[in-house]
């Protein structure tokens, strides 16, 4: 069986009006006019890098998948640990069944991928314990000598988590994965908008700077194809996650909780033992209570809110029960689940003021909200030898991708929400 590659990157942070500048520059036009490709993708919720990625590579939606956030419910923990590992995905994913079709694999800071079953493996984690550092817990959840190789040879490019320093170094491993023909399925997270986004909001010239910079990476990776021979045979997909909207204030419930009694706090201000919770997803929040069960307990918790919310601009656009949260992909083990009005996010603190401007200590941009806010699409294309060219598909969810992508590896991932686009093919 001739094995042609497949490639997924993935632009962490962008959205329609990303696409349309994308659009304008040339390798991005370039891929484009010879692919197949939707501006109007629909994202899921919480609409958050893991939970996303995730729906990606499986077509679930996050209760299905399980990474039903990019945290963990740590509320003791001054940083929660997030869901790096593949043994928290639910069911089959692309990378897994391109493994079975005889592909190498590989990845490169994709999320959720720890101590996967992938050849070339770069997982996305960071070091959250004061005995670790980074170089370890890379080295245990992803491929040793790869790594090591990796960093011995392009790890003078990095400068922690810092960008677009990250992405720098990400590209060269792809780079070299390319050239050294070492795989065949590859997956690279660049993560360069995202982080413009969050730092300086989601329209400032650093996010455009960012762009400028995919679309020379993309370059890049699109010469070395054409250098090697493989260009035409390849499957080229570049995607979004969801995109980011500018943010004026964040929002503290579990400082409400605190002064309510619903939380307590030791003397060095750390949460010691709790009734309620909130557990951030940025622009929407889950609302957990300790005692599920507690039907007086979920009636002042939501009268408590509604309260605020209403003292404070109606800063809560939405207050989800349960059985509407899972409707959208919601944690199913959540009481509520919160959405914030725009301008708004949600943060986990417990210090100083219920609602703080952002700006110095807190991101300008975030994600995390509902699919239906507006201008909140992001976008897909793909470019291969069986799929159609300068073809738009007028819309679409993040749920299709996993299964379009099963098709071109002669597959099918089962459990999926989300459909082929047949449409595409030739």
């Amino acid at each position: 069986m001739t094995i042609n590659p497949i490639i997924i990157i993935s632009l962490d942070g962008s959205g329609k009006k990303d696409f349309e500048f994308l659009s304008t520059l040339p390798n991005f036009k370039t891929l484009v006019d010879s692919a197949s490709y939707c501006s109007n993708v629909k994202t899921v919720y919480p609409s958050l890098t893991y939970p996303a990625h995730t729906s990606i590579v499986t077509g679930k939606s996050p209760n299905n998948h399980g990474i039903i956030n990019n945290i963990l419910i740590q509320p003791k923990r001054k940083i929660a640990d997030w869901f790096w590992f593949r043994k928290d995905i639910k069911g089959d994913t692309i990378y897994d069944l391109a493994k079975r079709k005889g592909y190498r694999t590989a990845s490169v800071l994709w999320p959720v991928t720890g101590k996967a079953n992938i050849d070339f493996n770069i997982p996305e984690i960071f070091s959250n314990r004061w005995w670790q550092n980074q170089a370890m817990v890379s080295i245990y959840s992803g491929s040793k000598f790869f790594q090591l190789l990796m960093d011995r040879k392009y790890g003078y490019l990095r400068d922690g988590k810092k960008q677009p320093n990250l992405d720098n170094f990400s590209m060269e491993c792809m780079l070299y994965l390319i050239e050294n023909r070492k795989a065949d399925f590859l997956m690279l997270h660049l993560i360069d908008l995202d982080s413009q986004k969050h730092q300086h909001g989601a329209f400032s010239p650093q996010s455009k700077e960012a762009l400028l910079r995919h679309d020379e990476r993309l370059g890049r990776i699109f010469s070395l194809l054409k250098d090697t021979g493989t260009f035409e045979n390849s499957t080229i997909i570049v995607l979004g996650d969801h995109t980011l909207l500018n943010a004026d204030y964040v929002i503290k419930i579990n400082k409400l909780f605190a002064e309510h009694g619903l939380i307590s706090i030791d003397n060095k201000g750390r949460i010691q033992d709790w009734t309620a919770y909130m557990n951030t997803c940025d622009g929407s929040a889950y609302i957990y209570m300790k005692d599920e069960e507690d039907s007086s307990l979920k009636n002042q918790i939501l009268n408590l809110i509604q309260k605020f919310s209403k003292d404070h601009s109606d800063c809560i656009e939405e207050i989800l029960s349960s059985e509407e949260a899972v409707l959208l992909g919601g944690d199913t083990r959540c009481t509520f689940m919160l959405e914030s009005k725009e301008g708004f996010y949600f943060v986990n603190d417990i210090k100083d003021e219920i609602i703080e401007a952002t700006g110095k200590v807190h991101y300008k941009g975030s994600h995390g909200y509902s699919p239906g806010k507006n201008e909140y699409d992001t976008f897909f294309v793909i470019k291969g030898p069986r799929v159609k060219k300068n073809y738009n598909i007028e819309e679409m969810s993040l749920l299709d991708e996993g299964p379009t992508i099963a098709k071109i590896l002669d597959g099918t991932l089962e459990g999926t929400e989300g459909r082929v686009l047949e449409e595409i093919f030739l």
